[in-house]
């Protein structure tokens, strides 16, 4: 029996993701588990692969460094990005998911990129021999590998601090500590009550009902820049550029939420860890008949 459109977005999206999957790829992504969930060796790791084969074409294409071939390679790449969020809906709609699957899906999305950056830019310098395409290409995999090793690490250090001050909360003090006190992005935090605040608080508002995160710019809108829209417009050196700025400028935002995290950090424990001990010590005083 077939599952609903309106089940699969119940049960696979995301509370917020990137604007480009929640407009580009989940309307398609869904519509598509839904002819293959009632086949259960369509596995997340079998759809794992398509999608690499897919991002392989790509790759294919863009070697070439023919314009028709650029624009073929972008659309590939698309479909193999949308392939590839199928897999975790699968994963959470039929309950198929592995901890080997989640090594497989990071291992293979970062083995893929690299080698359709390969292959975009050294097909541009075959075509062109303008040795600027080969630093054009260092920058982008640095970066874009930057992007997901900055990011599991300071999820590690969040985690950490998180874990270390909630280990001293009370349970009369109310909420854990929140995302936002470790330097967390705000869209890991429940959405303001509806109406009134500033400009910017109603913008992030309208985002989150509309389950776009307020973070604009991340690795999936940096990788759709430089492998989809680069080639497809042909504007490889500027739209790339502007890609890495974008992103770079985020991960600062990123990186100084962090450090004032960290600054306030030994704060908090002190004061939570004082609390507790307070709490602790009252509670083994007697009370008075």
């Amino acid at each position: 029996m077939k599952v609903t459109l309106q089940e699969i977005r119940e049960r696979t999206y995301k509370p917020v993701d990137a604007w480009w999957t929640v407009l580009l790829v989940d309307p398609l992504a869904s519509r598509l588990v839904r002819l293959v969930a009632p086949y259960r060796w369509i596995t997340p790791n079998v759809l794992t692969l398509i999608a690499s084969i897919f991002g392989f074409g790509a790759a294919a294409c863009f070697a070439t460094g023919e314009r028709w071939a650029l624009v073929a390679g972008g659309v590939l790449f698309h479909i193999s990005f949308v392939v590839d969020c199928m897999d975790g809906k699968i994963a959470r709609l039929n309950g198929t998911g592995t901890m080997f699957g989640q090594w497989l899906d990071f291992v293979l999305d970062r083995v893929r990129v690299f080698f359709i950056a390969l292959a975009l830019f050294g097909g541009q310098f075959v075509r062109t021999d303008d040795v600027a395409y080969l630093w054009l290409m260092a920058v982008a995999v640095f970066l874009d590998l930057f992007r997901y090793l900055n990011s599991a690490q300071m999820a590690k250090v969040r985690l950490a601090m998180r874990t270390q001050i909630n280990a001293y909360r009370l349970p009369v003090a109310g909420e854990a500590e929140s995302a936002a006190d470790m330097g967390e992005p705000a869209d890991e935090m429940p959405a303001p009550p509806a109406g009134g605040g500033s400009l910017k608080s109603r913008v992030g508002e309208t985002l989150r009902r509309n389950r776009i995160r307020t973070h604009l710019f991340s690795g999936i809108e940096y990788e759709m820049s430089v492998f989809i829209i680069a080639p497809i417009t042909g504007l490889i050196f500027p739209v790339t550029i502007a890609a890495g700025v974008g992103l770079l400028a985020f991960e600062v935002f990123l990186i100084f939420k962090l450090y004032r995290a960290c600054r306030q950090f030994p704060g908090k424990l002190a004061a939570a860890k004082a609390a507790f001990e307070e709490h602790d010590e009252s509670e083994r005083i007697p009370s008075s008949v």
